[in-house]
């Protein structure tokens, strides 16, 4: 589970999650207000009233016990603040949360949790990272929407303890100067689709994340592995633009791409170096950057590939040869493979 397999581009309804619409039925706790005057309720008590917009989120969850609900009508700016969520609370965030820059902390975190949901987000701004993740089991990520300026989306941390079971509906990232989505250390992870537009790097890079499930990742003007058994399965790639369009790097593997749509990438449309065990079972790749599989000798050479496309306006190159390598390419494009 070394190194990492990036999409880098932007499905799977996670029931469980979207229950109607943001702050519907009765949350047991709100945050009600506009600049400058916000109230926190928990039921008929008022726990906050003031003009610190985080205060008054914060106050809402700490007023709340695990299996309730926070609803954030109010729109609003937290600055550098972090709002914490404890285990098994439930975080709408129905106005818009616009957020600033706190090193090495999200503006959202959730750590060392259990049994958290998100089901609704609209954030704003440049965080460090916007949603910050380590040590969270079953933890279930709705309708996020982050028009952002800067900084990370959503980020697992490396270097902390690891996760398992963890879900995301609809993840949508416009503008992070880095990653829409970026996993470390995850053991069982679904997700139905990533949406990444203007992003910096990737817009879903997944490292020593094990069976994971995607449905899609869109991408468009976005930069630009896991296990040697597939326990990676992606539905549908689509990119546009950006640099490269699916890369795969660095001793990582165990992935089956089953569609790939990509159009005018600015480096390699595809680009797999030192991986094993990846399939792309059909797609398109129209013009941008070359088709590649290559390899570095401070690694073992890349293994065990197919690759079943449609390629026009460019080309097929596989240097130096790889192993047990299957190419079925269709198409105008040049092919110089072994």
């Amino acid at each position: 589970m070394m190194g990492h397999f990036s999409i880098v581009a932007a499905g799977l309804a996670l029931v469980s999650v979207v229950h109607g619409q943001c702050g519907s039925g009765t949350p047991d706790a709100t945050v009600d207000g506009a600049e400058g005057a916000y109230t926190a309720t928990k039921g008929s008590e008022q726990v906050y009233s003031g003009s610190n917009y985080y205060q008054a989120i914060q106050s809402a969850l700490d007023s709340i016990e695990s299996g309730q609900r926070v609803a954030v009508l109010a729109s609003g700016s937290i600055g550098t603040s972090s709002v914490s969520i404890s285990s098994g609370k439930i975080f709408e965030g129905c106005g818009t949360i616009d957020v600033g820059n706190r090193a090495a902390h999200g503006a959202i975190e959730s750590l060392g949790t259990t049994d958290v949901q998100i089901p609704y987000l609209s954030m704003t701004g440049n965080p460090y990272f916007g949603l910050w993740f380590y040590g969270v089991t079953n933890l279930a990520l709705g309708e996020i929407n982050m028009n952002l300026s800067g900084g990370l989306g959503i980020r697992f941390e490396r270097d902390e303890a690891s996760n398992s079971n963890v879900s995301m509906d609809t993840i949508t990232v416009t503008g992070a100067g880095s990653h829409a989505v970026e996993t470390w250390n995850i053991d069982g992870l679904t997700i139905g689709s990533v949406i990444a537009r203007d992003v910096g790097e990737c817009g879903l890079l997944l490292q020593t994340t094990t069976n994971a499930q995607v449905g899609l990742v869109d991408g468009d003007n976005v930069a630009a592995g896991n296990g040697y058994t597939p326990n990676v399965f992606v539905d549908k790639v689509v990119s546009r633009g950006g640099g490269r369009g699916v890369f795969c790097v660095s001793q990582s593997g165990g992935a089956v791409i089953g569609e790939v749509d990509l159009a005018d990438n600015g480096n390699n449309a595809i680009l797999i170096e030192n991986c094993y065990g990846v399939e792309i079972s059909s797609g398109t790749v129209e013009g941008g950057g070359e088709v590649r599989i290559s390899a570095r000798t401070e690694f073992d050479n890349t293994r065990d590939i197919s690759i079943t496309l449609t390629v026009n306006s460019n080309s097929v190159l596989e240097s130096p040869c790889g192993e047990n390598i299957s190419w079925a390419i269709s198409g105008d494009a040049t092919q110089n493979i072994c």
